[in-house]
């Protein structure tokens, strides 16, 4: 009979023939099996030809295959199958199961027990809503193999160190999950620390990452600090930083250099705005960077058919840029009421161009009928300028301050006060210019 060391050999070379089966099938195929010489393969072409064509049904082609040939020492049974029905089950569809593989094909070899199921008591747990788990994972699907006492948990705690509140990291992870796989001390951290440098207060630094939690994925040293750089070299000034980005924070992330070239030579053509008017339109409105040119045409062109000159349309643009996204119906029926019922001078509108962006309906005829009833003429400043009890204290006064007095609302800008005026008494008794920020930017 033959000895026991015979038969192992023999064995070994059965191992090897099939292995060379195996490996000559996949590259008639044109999958290179260079990387499974560690892989104990499938002994027979049949259970290998089951997992590709199983992986094909998904929608994976050749190229996916090779880019993770690892995926072929997965049993269908085994693994593929309990991986992929438990996606479907926290609501990722059959459809997209495919695409997700493709952008993670290490999901297939996971646990579910050990690796799945913790990861999404973690998402649960920071009020992650069920229906949405699907979502977070399908747009990262790298969650799946993070450790949860790794990245994830720590960028949590940043945040709401920094003043996130906890309530709203469910919602942050909804519209970016990405955050959860970012370093602290590399990407989170530094990134923070540099807006807190242009003179953000942290509190509006954590009210900004709550609504858009993408802006952490802009790329601090290649994006953001050329983009600051930038707004500065078009003349915008460097104090004036700090409310560009607290208005509008996707700027930091935005082909800055040339939309800010296109805008300003657009604005000289069509406008004749000179580039410091420019940069105090910017200032005043940054969105105007991404208003596309034949939208701000619109109402120029409207204001230009009423016989404006050019020079006071660029006036009133430069003093109220928000003009620029005023819809022309809108403006025609103020400009019609403030001709016809009002009996006003084309001057007025040149010197308050805010006109436009109040409401016609609620405000402007509400008011202008109480003051007609009154006998009372002033400025479209003195009566649109203020808040309601502020314009009723007006109409029961003796006279008629001067408008200086009020505070000045730029509708999408900042409130800037008269130098002798405070925001409120509390403000006054306070040194901290944070706190005066921050309720000054939450008044917006």
């Amino acid at each position: 009979m033959p000895s026991v060391t015979w038969g192992m050999v023999q064995g070994k070379k059965e191992k090897l023939v099939s292995r060379v089966i195996v490996g000559d099938y996949l590259k008639s195929l044109g999958i290179i099996p260079d990387e499974l010489e560690s892989l104990e393969l499938p002994s027979t072409v049949e259970v290998m030809k089951e997992r590709v064509e199983f992986l094909q049904r998904l929608g994976l082609t050749i190229d996916d295959i090779n880019g993770y040939p690892m995926m072929l020492g997965y049993s269908v049974r085994k693994n593929i199958i309990p991986v992929l029905g438990y996606l479907e089950k926290i609501g990722i569809s059959r459809s997209k199961l495919g695409e997700l593989v493709k952008n993670y094909p290490q999901v297939l070899s996971a646990s579910v027990v050990v690796e799945f199921q913790p990861v999404i008591k973690f998402l649960r747990g920071l009020d992650v809503e069920k229906p949405d788990i699907g979502y977070v994972l399908q747009n990262y699907p790298e969650l799946l193999g993070f450790k949860l006492e790794g990245t994830m948990s720590t960028s949590v705690a940043y945040l709401v160190s920094i003043g996130v509140s906890p309530r709203d990291i469910g919602p942050m992870v909804t519209q970016y999950p990405y955050f959860l796989g970012m370093r602290v001390g590399t990407v989170i951290k530094p990134f923070v620390d540099y807006l807190v440098s242009l003179g953000l207060p942290k509190m509006i630094v954590a009210r900004m990452l709550e609504k858009r939690t993408y802006i952490l994925g802009y790329d601090l040293e290649e994006t953001v600090k050329p983009n600051v750089d930038c707004l500065i070299s078009f003349g915008i000034r460097r104090e004036a930083i700090v409310f560009i980005v607290a208005q509008y924070p996707q700027i930091l992330g935005l082909p800055l250099k040339a939309k800010l070239s296109s805008q300003q030579y657009f604005f000289n053509l069509k406008m004749k705005i000179d580039a410091e008017g420019f940069a105090r339109v910017i200032e005043k409105m940054p969105q105007i960077v991404s208003l596309d040119q034949n939208v701000i045409m619109k109402p120029v062109q409207f204001l230009l058919e009423r016989k404006i000159p050019y020079g006071d349309v660029a006036k009133m643009v430069v003093k109220c840029p928000q003009l620029l996204a005023s819809r022309v119906p809108l403006m025609k029926s103020s400009y019609y009421f403030f001709k016809s019922e009002m009996g006003g001078l084309v001057k007025e509108l040149v010197e308050f161009p805010e006109y436009f962006t109040y409401c016609l309906e609620s405000r402007i005829k509400p008011r202008y009928q109480m003051l007609k009833n009154k006998g009372i003429r002033s400025s479209l400043d003195w009566f649109l300028n203020c808040s309601d009890k502020r314009f009723e204290e007006r109409l029961e006064g003796d006279c008629i301050e001067p408008e200086s007095r009020a505070p000045s609302f730029c509708m999408g800008g900042k409130l800037e006060l008269p130098a002798c005026k405070i925001l409120s008494d509390k403000e006054d008794d306070s040194d901290d210019e944070d706190e005066v920020l921050f309720r000054r930017t939450v008044a917006l």
